[in-house]
């Protein structure tokens, strides 16, 4: 592939920011809304959780001060996914042509890198489950509410004019 002229640069990162923020929305309002109805959890807790990763359980003390850097985390994972699937993409663009097919590949694949490497590896140790109904759905969900949209957006920052 060509390389990206200086004019594309600007609109093209926008793309690929916009398809991590709205990546990480849709994953965030899933993981809050699950666990309202499934416990009663408040948004906040669900944001401490991520924060758990590199606060370890003292999270839960930290009050807004640590739900605002869950959530930030929660944001700045989702857009660095996007911005790997848009550096890959641009040089296999198979990725974008199919982005229904790949987006929903890359999102079960980031579904098993951050359940199984890098939470394991954090100061959250894995936290909490939420049974099968918990795993099935967040499964669905990274692969067509988180890798989808990633591999849409990162379409449109390659092809745009």
């Amino acid at each position: 592939m060509e390389e990206i002229s200086a004019a594309h640069r600007a609109p093209a990162f926008v793309s690929v920011l916009a398809g991590g923020l709205v990546a990480g929305t849709l994953d965030i309002t899933y993981a809050c809304v699950f666990w309202a109805l499934r416990a009663g959890t408040p948004p906040q807790r669900i944001f401490q959780s991520v924060a758990k990763g590199v606060l370890g359980p003292s999270t839960f003390k930290g009050g807004a001060a640590t739900a605002a850097l869950g959530l930030f985390l929660h944001y700045f994972i989702a857009t660095a996914m996007a911005f790997t699937f848009y550096i890959f993409a641009r040089r296999w663009t198979a990725l974008v042509e199919r982005p229904l097919m790949f987006g929903a590949a890359y999102g079960l694949v980031l579904y098993g890198v951050m359940n199984y490497i890098v939470v394991p590896l954090s100061l959250a140790r894995g936290g909490g489950s939420g049974g099968a109904l918990w795993v099935g759905l967040s499964i669905v969900v990274h692969m067509l509410l988180v890798g989808v949209p990633i591999a849409l957006f990162a379409r449109r920052a390659i092809y745009q004019p």
